[in-house]
């Protein structure tokens, strides 16, 4: 006789196992099915081995400048097997904690690839496909976390020697000599930046007219700025030509329209960074009333479908794919299962960062959204060069801008590029979730010396208040 879950989860990334830990909580029997390793893509194949890598490439890079901190380094050289080594071993740390938090909360965690079947009465059939066996379940209710893949362009496949994937990326035990990225969104930027770091030549090939073009201009501007000083290639407002890629054993050539004529550049390697692909196939959705869009599995704004017994997360659904976003559409899902009233998600609250060199974050809107709106709104910034902290790390590139609405004075949006903002960001998201004004914000005493200043002085001189500019 098969076994019976209040819910089943499929798929045991962030999004999939903090559900599971979360209906847990409220009192559920909960199975999670996942085909390989629990911690998903973020885990294995994104957020953590690239920022293992980053780090890496950040200590690489402080070594190369440590004359300047009266530091003589003497025949120091990247070993970049033990960076992969060292990557691996917080991943491998880190899925363990995953496992022995599902085990404390008494999930079933089955291995195998899971397909919706036929429903009996009021419960579902769910089939598990393993190397070793088949079996099946039965649950009252469903959540779909099975997240996405790296995507190419049509006519562009994936060969795992020279024409990459970020998955592909991480897998390298070799660093290439030279790489073209197509792609500078946050994939891009990111593996720009540590690539860069590790000697590895890179070019950016971009189609819109800036890179990181989904953050405030002012910051991509900043940061192809920065960028370019540091010797990295992009070209933006690129037309790559398909067609005109080109493989061989040892390097690849690719051809774009730039600016009206065509260009060629040839690399070691290619790397894909044009978006996700979420997984939707082979999950037997044709058996229930789930809706597709756009390839994406349509929910309303409490993850739930067309079908009312069946919910999706994460990236498997679009808007927002990050691994943090995820978490939060597990918890409202299993909390709306539960009776329990949602808190929500909004996205003008959710904080994003690149966590390239410089760092990037940024919560609510960005100037350009502001007059698309017809917000009267105005802004500042203040420059990391004045501030104590920053000149004593010797990382001073960048701001923070504070974007504030002119009749409220609400905070609207804040972008921040420059040493350590990821971490900074979180005081931004939590003043617009509590609906601070950048004037609170800048009454605030922050610690001297800090990074955290700049937010301070930023929501000063929204005023003209400013003490060090």
């Amino acid at each position: 006789m098969a076994e019976l879950f209040d819910i089943v989860i499929i798929g045991g990334g962030t999004g999939g196992y903090v559900a599971a830990l979360r209906a847990s909580q409220l009192g559920h029997s909960v199975a999670l099915i996942e085909k390989n390793e629990v911690g998903g893509t973020c885990l294995h194949k994104g957020c953590i081995p690239t920022k293992a890598l980053l780090r890496s490439a950040e200590i690489y890079r402080e070594v190369k400048k440590g004359n300047e901190f009266g530091i003589e380094i003497n025949g120091y050289s990247l070993n970049y097997g033990k960076t992969v080594a060292r990557k691996n071993k917080v991943v491998s740390q880190l899925q363990k904690g995953v496992e022995f938090l599902l085990k404390k909360g008494k999930i079933n965690v089955i291995r195998g690839s899971a397909s919706i079947g036929e429903k009996i009465g009021d419960k579902y059939t769910v089939h598990i496909a393993s190397t070793n066996e088949e079996k099946h379940v039965l649950c009252k209710k469903i959540i779909i976390a099975t997240g996405s893949v790296p995507r190419s362009l049509p006519g562009i496949n994936f060969d795992s020697q020279n024409i990459l994937s970020s998955d592909d990326m991480l897998s390298l035990s070799v660093l290439p000599k030279s790489i073209i990225i197509v792609g500078g969104g946050v994939i891009g930027v990111e593996f720009a930046s540590l690539l860069h770091d590790f000697d590895v030549e890179v070019a950016i090939i971009e189609a819109a007219e800036r890179i990181a073009p989904l953050e405030d201009k002012d910051i991509s501007m900043e940061l192809q700025r920065i960028f370019k000083k540091k010797g990295i290639k992009f070209y933006t407002n690129a037309k790559l030509l398909v067609d005109k890629v080109i493989s061989n054993d040892e390097t690849v050539s690719i051809e774009f329209d730039y600016n009206g004529s065509l260009k060629e550049i040839t690399a070691e390697k290619l790397l894909m960074s044009v978006g996700r692909t979420p997984n939707t196939s082979n999950l037997g959705l044709e058996n229930t009333l789930v809706e597709i869009e756009r390839g994406f599995i349509k929910v309303d704004n409490n993850y739930q479908t067309n079908n009312p017994d069946i919910y999706a997360i994460g990236d498997v659904i679009g808007g927002l794919q990050l691994a943090h976003v995820a978490s939060h559409e597990g918890v409202v899902a299993v909390e709306h299962i539960s009776g329990i009233a949602s808190h929500g998600i909004k996205e003008e609250h959710v904080p994003k960062c690149i966590y390239s060199h410089p760092e990037i974050a940024s919560v609510g809107l960005t100037e350009q959204e502001c007059i698309s709106k017809g917000i009267n709104y105005k802004n500042s910034k203040f420059s990391f060069r004045a501030i104590g902290k920053a000149l004593v790390h010797g990382d001073v590139d960048g701001f923070v801008k504070v974007i504030i609405d002119v009749e409220s004075g609400a905070l609207l949006g804040v972008h921040m590029i420059g040493p350590h903002v990821t971490d900074l960001i979180s005081e931004a998201a939590l003043a617009t979730v509590l609906e601070a004004t950048a004037m609170q914000i800048g009454n605030t005493i922050h610690p001297h010396p800090s990074l955290s200043e700049a937010f301070m002085e930023a929501g000063l001189a929204v005023h003209g208040r400013a003490f060090h500019m």
